[in-house]
């Protein structure tokens, strides 16, 4: 599949790379990562990131824009995205050939190539593969790409902590930060809190709701982010906070983002609960997924699946 992928890069002279809705550090890492790959091996070509702007990710990467007539005969590759619905930036499919590259459980297997491996911590981890088996056909990589691909293992991981950083992770990640490039600067601006987003990590906290033993929730509504004056993607960097909570296995993360759409964060320290996403208009991880409800009077709902799927890993575990 790699050696399909490389085939086309070399094809074609303009390349498009898209990635998901929402972006989160993988995201970017894996699009910037793979678009300066591209770039630093083959200067010729032209090269963009599309997609809708993050505020909050703009030390990582920045979007180009682009005209609709520039995906005329373009590869597109998209990133880190398990769905079409989920991608952003809706003309992914008006180039000339379009291939998938992501680490999420392969539901939409759009593309003409598709590139998933579930086994592995992020998409960036796939892109620095990709090129380690190109480095020898003509494949660089750039200070700025090691930084990017770095920063979106990084994120995925949650700093090597989630059990998807695997020995192969460690290892790509020894040899990236050997590239000069500060980590520092780079931890800083992935971890450093806003005074308004610690207030409402201590508000959080405090108000979290036990479901019952093992089962936890927390509800961010629009007045709550007006209080701690948050976009919802910002509240919604918390919901790994409730991980490291004795006693809690599961949890939802519900954070209202517009009139009758609110996003659910699932996540956990054992039950599988990706199929609870994929009822709500989701999926993902088995132990870390999404989903989206258009009515707070589904939370309920959400919260018995959540518990059925706990009390069934805890009688499967006894």
């Amino acid at each position: 599949m790699k050696q399909a992928i490389l085939q086309k890069i070399k094809e074609y002279e303009t390349i498009i790379i898209h990635r998901h809705i929402r972006p989160d550090p993988d995201a970017y890492g894996s699009q910037g990562g793979l678009a300066e790959i591209i770039k630093t091996s083959f200067p010729e070509k032209n090269v963009y990131a599309v997609g809708d702007d993050e505020v909050t990710l703009r030390y990582l990467n920045q979007m180009d824009e682009i005209e609709d007539d520039t995906y005329k005969n373009a590869l597109v590759i998209v990133c880190d995205t398990a769905n079409q619905e989920r991608i952003s930036d809706g003309r992914y499919n008006k180039g000339d050939c379009l291939i998938k590259i992501d680490h999420h459980p392969n539901e939409d297997p759009y593309g003409d190539i598709v590139w998933v491996d579930t086994t592995a911590s992020s998409t960036s981890e796939l892109i620095y593969e990709f090129y380690l088996f190109g480095k020898d056909c003509g494949l660089q990589l750039s200070t700025e790409g090691a930084r990017l691909l770095f920063a979106g293992i990084v994120g995925d991981t949650g700093r090597f902590l989630y059990p998807s950083a695997t020995e192969k992770t460690f290892t790509y990640a020894s040899e990236l930060i050997k590239y000069p490039f500060s980590r520092t600067a780079l931890f800083s601006q992935m971890y450093e809190t806003p005074l308004n987003l610690a207030k409402f990590q201590g508000y959080l906290l405090y108000n979290l709701s036990m479901e019952s033993e093992g089962v936890a929730k927390v509800v961010v509504t629009k007045e709550h982010l007006e209080k701690f004056n948050l976009k919802p993607q910002e509240a919604s960097q918390l919901v790994s906070i409730l991980g490291n909570i004795a006693g809690i296995k599961a949890w939802a993360f519900f954070v209202e983002e517009e009139k009758d759409r609110i996003r659910v964060r699932l996540r956990s320290n054992g039950p599988v609960i990706n199929e609870v996403a994929k009822k709500y208009n989701g999926g993902g991880h088995p132990l870390a997924s999404g989903a989206t409800i258009n009515s707070w009077d589904e939370v309920d709902a959400v919260m018995n699946d959540l518990q059925k799927v706990y009390e069934e890993y805890m009688k499967n575990k006894n």
